[in-house]
């Protein structure tokens, strides 16, 4: 008889070993990801949506919560205002600490002003200890993750030890994204040298310029970014400021047909985004909401 192998184990299956494969390839390398593959993402992407939704603090946010239904949260937080909601806490299934962020929505203006500042600065020595003052992010994102960093951190680091796992996925869609690439690192550079940290997140802008692009690249070789057919946020900021993506980029050409595209900012395979979305004009709105392989994320998906 067929039994249909859990969404649970294809997404610890992404973790351990298709999130890794991309960065083994050539540069240029553009790979089809399987439908398993594909399915693995479901969960990562319903931790994405819940954020958005209410009840989210005590795993009661409908369709979004039940779909990672074992899921326990262990801090949550944000006033839909100055700070942005998230939530961390555990997953059996996925035996791993789970550390979402809420993003940017159309109905919450002030999140919309944090994504149009785009002035480059150094990250916080306290808060990423080590990294040179030439490796700098959008200051709009770095301020808004400083106001929880600690917290969070505290919070994993409490996990690790009662949880006994050393698995911490940070998740988020757009601004969310940002702050979910910036926690990756933070991660990093903050918790024990075994301590197995991947990231993905959906639809997310530049975060920084190369020089930190690159860090992402070599502390956090686990690091994945969903970009949705024509969605024009993850071609802002513009490189022409000196924003980089790092690698990691799977491109959702149309339902069912995904590809993994190699290196930093990949321009130059007509299945990537750059390609894809060569400027604002030629991009669609309404794709940066979904849906992601059938799933909407933002409030009108909650």
């Amino acid at each position: 008889m067929y039994h249909p192998v859990p969404l649970s184990l294809i997404a610890v299956s992404v973790l351990c070993s298709c999130l890794a494969t991309p960065l083994a390839m050539d540069r240029r390398t553009v790979t089809t990801l399987s439908a398993a593959q594909i399915s693995g993402y479901a969960p990562f992407t319903q931790f994405a949506r819940a954020a958005y939704c209410n009840g989210f603090q005590d795993w009661s946010c409908g369709a979004a919560c039940d779909a990672n239904a074992d899921f326990e949260v262990s801090l949550a937080g944000g006033d839909d205002s100055d700070i942005q909601n998230y939530f961390v806490g555990f997953s059996p299934s996925l035996n791993s600490i789970i550390v979402t962020h809420e993003g940017t929505d159309p109905l919450q203006l002030e999140s919309d002003l944090t994504d149009v500042e785009v002035l480059l600065g150094s990250l916080d020595s306290s808060l990423f200890p080590g990294i040179s003052s030439s490796a700098q992010v959008h200051d709009g994102f770095r301020d808004q993750h400083a106001k929880t960093a600690s917290a969070i951190l505290t919070e994993v680091k409490t996990l690790m030890a009662s949880r006994n796992t050393k698995n911490i996925v940070a998740v988020g869609h757009s601004l969310g994204g940002a702050l979910a690439e910036l926690d990756s690192l933070f991660f990093a550079l903050n918790l024990p040298s075994g301590a197995n940290i991947s990231a993905v997140t959906y639809g997310t802008p530049r975060v920084g310029n190369s020089a930190f692009a690159s860090l992402i690249d070599q502390h956090v070789p686990n690091f994945k970014r969903i970009n949705n057919e024509k969605d024009l946020i993850p071609i802002v900021p513009g490189r022409f400021l000196g924003y980089a993506h790092p690698a990691g980029e799977i491109h959702i050409i149309s339902p069912g047909n995904v590809v993994a595209c190699s290196g930093d900012d990949d321009a130059t395979d007509s299945q990537c985004t750059i390609d894809t979305v060569p400027n604002i004009f030629e991009g669609d709105i309404l794709n940066h909401l979904g849906p992601y392989e059938g799933i909407s994320i933002g409030t009108l998906a909650c």
